[in-house]
């Protein structure tokens, strides 16, 4: 099916429903960079993650990605509820204007639809543009449809960014021709954009979480992130006081930041472990109350702790994946530790796996061999870190985010060395 330029129809009327590819073909003697931006009901790039480009080919979830030059593969049944549209873009990497290309086309295509709908397009509707809006991918009234968009734009890559509502680095000044050529824009990916459109309250918390990002070389880290809590009865005072709600909401910046999926996995124990509901940026505020009917009520049965049966439950599950994803574990505990040998062996065994663990001590004492795992022997690599403070108010937000940053770079670089992460 030939269409034109602004056609709308919707995706099902060409035989496409959740997964589709469009090709974006561009003949020009210029490189020309495409994109892909997953923008939200205000059509703003409110997660960096959905800007999919050469730099970045894919999305949580591989909804979109970038399988080679101008091939994006969709699945819309991935893509969460906060992406509404897609513009799918071309823009000249230099010098040059879009009246300079020659014939060009994208085709969207499906299972089963080859080739479904077509657009063809030349420089002849172009001046001086240096990028185009070539198609849209949008939802209205319950159904996704497709445009022709071809609205050409003044400037490049990184105009577009900004239209969008994103950043970009600052651009390198000319040089000359006889020196190498500058990289082309590369998105900067905000920690407070992300949470801006969901989380407004963390807005502060993801500006200071980013600096210690960004001072610990940790913005490009993808890992899984854990948050294991103790939950006996000693720590009743830690929680009824709203601490343990702090500490969560404290790290929900991380978990944007290094998680695909921007969520928090949440376990935690007494006499036995139990894993609750995922914390996101939907659901964070109040969840150490409310989850699973609230702290009070969480199944751990008696109010003692278990450490081992804790750590191995957590072990356990992310072994599950089979894949070597650095999992960074958040283990709270008020102290009271004795099983010294089972929690050593663990940690050993530990070693040889993708799995951080940073101990944290909170208004406790007695955390044994919790504050000696630093210098335990016989792991493949150190694998964990520990500190102690009586109230989670003794130390100021970028103050946590660094003690909390300290040793996880060193262990991602060691561990990487030894073929335990990817």
């Amino acid at each position: 099916m030939q269409i034109t330029q602004g056609q709308r129809l919707p995706l099902s009327s060409i035989g496409i429903s959740d997964r589709l590819t469009i090709a974006v073909s561009i003949q020009s003697n210029h490189e020309i960079d495409v994109a892909c931006f997953g923008l939200d009901a205000q059509s703003k790039l409110s997660d960096d993650r959905f800007m999919v480009f050469f730099n970045q080919p894919s999305a949580p979830a591989d909804a979109i990605r970038l399988n080679g030059p101008g091939q994006f593969e969709i699945n819309l049944a991935a893509l969460p509820a906060t992406i509404d549209r897609m513009v799918f873009t071309a823009a000249i990497d230099g010098a040059g204007a879009m009246k300079d290309i020659s014939s060009s086309r994208f085709v969207i295509s499906g299972p089963g639809a080859p080739s479904a709908a077509t657009c063809e397009f030349s420089g002849s509707t172009f001046s001086v543009e240096k990028a185009i809006m070539v198609a849209d991918v949008y939802r209205k009234g319950g159904e996704w449809r497709l445009q022709a968009n071809l609205q050409g734009f003044s400037e490049g890559l990184g105009a577009l960014v900004r239209h969008f509502g994103g950043e970009v680095d600052d651009e390198p000044a000319p040089v000359s021709p006889a020196t190498t050529a500058p990289p082309p824009v590369q998105a900067t990916f905000s920690l407070e954009k992300k949470v801006a459109a969901q989380a407004p309250a963390l807005i502060s918390l993801a500006k200071k979480a980013q600096i210690s990002l960004e001072k610990n070389n940790l913005t490009a880290v993808k890992a899984k992130i854990a948050f294991v809590l103790d939950a006996s009865g000693s720590m009743n005072g830690q929680y009824s006081r709203g601490r343990v709600q702090e500490a969560l909401n404290r790290l929900m910046p991380l978990a944007v930041a290094f998680d695909d999926d921007a969520e928090l996995d949440v376990f935690a124990f007494g006499a036995k472990p139990v894993q609750l509901s995922p914390a996101n940026l939907s659901n964070y505020a109040n969840y150490i109350d409310t989850d699973h009917g609230g702290w009070r009520k969480w199944d751990v049965g008696q109010r003692i702790n278990d450490e081992p049966r804790a750590m191995r439950m957590v072990m356990d599950y992310y072994s599950q994946a089979g894949n070597k994803t650095p999992v960074y574990i958040i283990f709270i505990s008020d102290g009271g530790v004795h099983q010294n040998r089972e929690i050593t062996q663990l940690m050993i065994e530990a070693s040889r796996r993708p799995f951080f663990w940073q101990i944290v001590g909170l208004g406790g004492r007695g955390y044994g061999i919790l504050e000696r795992l630093d210098d335990l022997a016989g792991r493949v690599v150190d694998n964990c870190s520990f500190f102690a403070m009586d109230d989670l108010h003794d130390l100021t937000e970028d103050a946590l985010y660094d003690k909390l940053m300290k040793e996880f770079p060193a262990w991602l670089k060691e561990a990487k060395s030894k073929g335990i992460i990817g």
